[in-house]
């Protein structure tokens, strides 16, 4: 073991290093203006540097590293803030409205995207972070089908971009359609992408919205291992299909801990104290993740995708507000 990391450490640390300092440069942008998320900003660092800065080549493993094998371990860490309780309490009706909302938007947005041209890398990872929860879905999906930094890097700049749109839209159109708290917050779960942004719409809206909002949200997020497992297990198969030499792996060892999590936190056995830290390592973790994701993207190939992932971005987003807005007045809710 000391032989392997005395072999390993020269090569990855350097990159390693660079992830570390453009992470830490990311949360201190998201301290001083909070409104920006601190993978948001780590990406945005890790793009910097890919397309300004002469990185030296001994910076490559350490900086792919991040970008894999830190991501699934940030993804696996995010199964701590969830437990099966939380779904539970959520009840039948909700459970269908937010898997209604999940599958019509992800299967939805790649229709979209085929018919816009836009590759099916884009489409797939658009869909994900639109259906589940944004950043941490693109990311996960990234991991499990080798997709590549600069799908990974327009995906995660449209659902930052919309999401944050609807921190204003929603809860004005909530008000407009003069829905109740928990209707609202159930929608704004189900509509909006990451996390952080539910809290935000939700609040902004009225803060009995909050609660049936993060539970809705956080229903979507466990979505992500069975979605995520079932495209793994589809592209293995194409892989051998076109290869055949290797056998595909039946699930990703990151969903199948990251599941393992859930159970844990299940358990209710952990401290308040104990889960935040472990909520500030997943973190770090994943804007680790994305400044490796970042620094491998290359503006000229995005220019050269042209403005129709934009206008899947748009589309998406109308599509998951609609969706969840007919699903949450089809389904019996108390206000």
């Amino acid at each position: 073991m000391e032989t392997r990391l005395k072999h390993w450490l020269p090569g990855h640390l350097p990159g390693f290093g660079v992830a570390g300092v453009a992470a830490f440069i990311g949360f201190a942008i998201s301290w001083q203006w909070t409104s920006i998320s601190p993978l948001t900003a780590s990406l945005l660092v890790g793009v910097a540097l890919g397309n300004t800065a002469q990185l030296p080549t001994r910076c490559d493993l350490g900086l792919k590293f991040s970008a894999r094998e830190v991501l699934r371990t940030g993804i696996v860490l995010l199964g701590l803030q969830l437990s099966f309780r939380q779904v539970a309490d959520l009840g039948g009706r909700g459970i269908i409205a937010v898997i209604i909302v999940a599958t019509t938007t992800f299967f939805g947005t790649q229709f979209i995207a085929r018919k816009l041209g836009v590759s099916p890398g884009l489409g797939l990872l658009t869909a994900t972070g639109y259906s589940i929860c944004g950043v941490s879905a693109i990311s996960a999906m990234v991991g499990a089908t080798d997709g590549t930094e600069e799908d990974a890097t327009y995906a995660i700049a449209l659902v930052t971009i919309f999401g944050s749109i609807s921190i204003f839209v929603l809860p004005v159109l909530g008000h407009f359609f003069q829905l109740g708290d928990v209707r609202f917050g159930m929608w704004a779960g189900s509509a909006v992408h990451d996390v952080a942004q539910v809290v935000a719409t939700s609040s902004a809206y009225s803060h009995e919205s909050l609660s049936p909002a993060v539970v809705v949200k956080l229903t979507r997020v466990l979505l992500l291992a069975p979605v995520v497992a079932t495209v793994a297990f589809m592209y293995r198969h194409r892989q051998i299909a076109t290869s055949k030499t290797a056998s595909p792996a039946p699930l990703p060892l990151f969903i199948v801990l990251f599941l393992a999590m859930v159970a844990i936190r299940s358990t209710g056995t952990l401290s308040d104290g104990t889960l935040s830290f472990f909520q500030h390592l997943e973190k770090i973790c994943l804007a680790l993740a994305l400044v490796g994701l970042g620094a491998g993207v290359r503006f000229r190939k995005i220019r050269a995708l042209g403005p129709r992932p934009v206008v899947l971005g748009v589309l998406s987003w109308l599509l998951v507000m609609t969706i969840g807005f007919v699903s949450v007045h089809l389904i019996e809710i108390p206000n």
